[in-house]
């Protein structure tokens, strides 16, 4: 009789592991986020980003119509922000107060809670990739510099020398902060005069196409559910024009930057820094789930358009539930935003009207 018992439990137990959640895919990406308005915007400009933002989106969401996993789909899509230089991660990185690169990111899934990050590398090609290595081969959840850079390369991953990433608009943002004698958290307004022709790619935009507004930030992240059931989150960046002694953000730090949980969501934000990390947004929004039953969009908008705001936080974030429900909050300008469905239905979105 026990046995049949154990057997009729583990029965009903079936379908739940057998579910298949292929009607609830969905990802959903971020750009950065700040003074992002229309009166600063050109024709071109908002072209070239929307054009970016619209391949990063199929690429994620190719991933997950033919089967693939939230971690892979999060990969791929930042991987194409990663390598334009309209997107201050990877190829268009800003630069450091000493003249480099550096760069960070970080990837968790759902299911396990299993996480990686890595910061202040100078020749990761794709650091989201370095962080899903550190995650997927290694025992550890954060390597920083020369460190991870010699575990990228055992692991196979693409390294290039540190020029791959300079682009001349970044360098002269560095210039500038330099000679303002001050820390910029992005761009600068001067160089609108200089925009010219858009391109016929967001993916290869000439460097005079970059949006330089006045204050934006310009981290990345892309936030997955596949057809699992299974959430993750991914998050990127080449951190602060004109930082100094190894500054790192709340990018490649999990619970602020980065966080998904299947039991309640996925988070990937972009913002200053400084205060994410100290209201440790991400793991905020998961925790208003668990522990006082709110809903997605409820604990997201608690978070960044009330506790942020109170303690003087700019930015937003991007979140995903299980059920495909969406969130973008955001208490800054605009945001570039974006999200792909189940049934094809996706958007982009830049300003905040």
């Amino acid at each position: 009789m026990k046995c049949l018992f154990t057997l009729f439990a583990i029965m009903t137990m079936l379908p739940a592991f057998a579910q298949d959640f292929s009607d609830k895919i969905t990802l959903v990406i971020h750009g950065g986020a700040g003074t992002i308005t229309r009166a600063n915007m050109t024709p071109e400009k908002e072209k070239a980003y929307r054009e970016g933002m619209q391949l990063a989106l199929h690429k994620g969401y190719d991933v997950l119509k033919k089967g693939g996993t939230s971690v892979q789909a999060v990969e791929a899509a930042i991987r194409v922000m990663e390598d334009s230089p309209l997107f201050n991660a990877g190829k268009g990185a800003v630069f450091t107060h000493e003249g480099k690169n550096e760069l960070d990111a970080s990837v968790m899934e759902g299911q396990s809670l299993k996480a990686g990050s890595i910061a202040g590398v100078t020749t990761i090609r794709n650091p989201i990739s370095a962080a899903i290595a550190v995650m997927e081969k290694s025992p550890h959840v954060m390597m920083a510099g020369r460190g991870a850079e010699e575990f990228a390369r055992e692991k196979g991953l693409e390294i290039v020398d540190p020029s791959y990433f300079y682009t001349e608009s970044r360098y002269k943002a560095l210039q500038r902060a330099r000679e303002e004698e001050k820390t910029e958290l992005d761009h600068n307004a001067k160089d609108e005069k200089a925009l010219k022709k858009g391109p016929k790619s967001g993916m290869n935009a000439p460097e005079n196409l970059i949006f330089d507004e006045g204050k934006k930030y310009g981290t990345v992240g892309c936030v997955a559910l596949d057809r699992f059931g299974n959430l993750a989150a991914g998050t990127s960046t080449g951190g602060m024009t004109n930082k100094r002694y190894g500054r790192i953000g709340d990018a490649p730090v999990i619970g602020a930057g980065t966080y998904a949980n299947n039991n309640t969501c996925a988070v990937s934000a972009t913002g200053h820094g400084e205060y994410f990390i100290r209201s440790v947004v991400a793991y905020d929004i998961s925790a208003l789930m668990e522990y006082k039953g709110m809903t997605l969009d409820e604990a997201a908008r608690e978070v960044v358009m009330k506790k942020l705001v109170e303690r003087g936080g700019e930015g937003g974030v991007i979140a995903l539930d299980r059920q495909g429900n969406i969130s973008m909050p955001f208490n800054s300008e605009g945001m570039y935003r974006g999200y792909i469905k189940s049934d094809e239905k996706s958007e982009i979105l830049i300003y905040k009207d």
